[in-house]
């Protein structure tokens, strides 16, 4: 069964990675050789489509340090497989916004507030909606696997599920497995889509889907694991986006 999986970068790290020693990820690995071989071992992947945004040393946490590990590790993982792998970018801007002034003991109040700059995250989401969705309606695929607990990929996974009926769809939610415990739990509104779910990811999965410290290129160089923090920790946008991205649904911010 010819499988392509989409993995939502940003949602992969903070739901799952971060805060483990396990952030120099071979995804490819983890999902053929661990999570797929489970779920359905007729499948043979035929593409990765990784999907995320690049850090600028102006707003990471850890400046230029926090560009080059992704830049980096998204190296890493395009040379680990040539052809396999895609990296597909979408872009980071600025604005000016006006949010609640934190007073303790105290409502947040609109006649309080504070102008901040927000960080947001742009095409990411839609460019892994789009993609999938196309890739299903052009036949290549028996499969499609999503790596995402956003409902905003939902509206695809309708319309794979109405357009392209024979296509598959495995949903991987990137979570622990004592999530539930935490309050954070799978997005109803994607798993409804999906013909399969797999709602967590192990440790021990993790563990054994390492990249190598030191990654070959084809123009005989390499790339090697920054010592670094991890490029998607510069982001404090992205912790926000973490919870939206994994609240119960009926707490979802953007109503998804």
């Amino acid at each position: 069964m010819k499988t392509a999986i989409y993995i939502d970068g940003y949602n992969l790290y903070y739901s799952r990675v971060q805060g483990t020693a396990y952030k120099w990820l071979d995804v490819a690995a983890l999902f053929r050789n661990k999570i797929l071989r489970v779920q359905d071992p007729v499948a043979t992947v035929t593409a990765f489509k990784y999907f995320t945004a690049p850090i600028k040393a102006n707003y990471a946490r850890h400046g230029q340090t926090s560009e080059e590990a992704q830049t980096q590790y998204l190296r890493a993982l395009a040379a680990r497989e040539p052809g396999l792998i895609e990296i597909i970018q979408g872009f980071h801007i600025f604005k000016p916004t006006s949010l609640p002034l934190h007073e303790t003991g105290l409502p947040p109040s609109k006649a309080r507030r504070q102008s901040v700059w927000m960080i947001e995250e742009k095409l990411t989401d839609v460019q892994l909606a789009l993609t999938n969705y196309r890739d299903a309606l052009r036949g290549g695929v028996d499969q499609v696997v999503v790596c995402s607990n956003d409902s905003d990929v939902e509206p695809a996974l309708q319309l794979v599920r109405r357009d392209a009926p024979k296509v598959r769809i495995g949903l991987v939610m990137p979570l622990p497995p004592h999530a539930k415990g935490q309050g954070i739990v799978s997005n109803k509104r994607l798993t409804a889509q999906a013909h399969w779910v797999r709602h967590h990811i192990l440790d021990g999965e993790l563990a054994a889907s390492q990249l190598p410290a030191h990654v070959p290129t084809k123009n005989s160089l390499q790339v090697s694991r920054s010592t670094g923090s991890h490029p998607s920790k510069s982001v404090r946008y992205m912790r926000l986006r973490r919870l939206e991205a994994t609240c119960p649904v009926r707490a979802h911010p953007r109503g998804g």
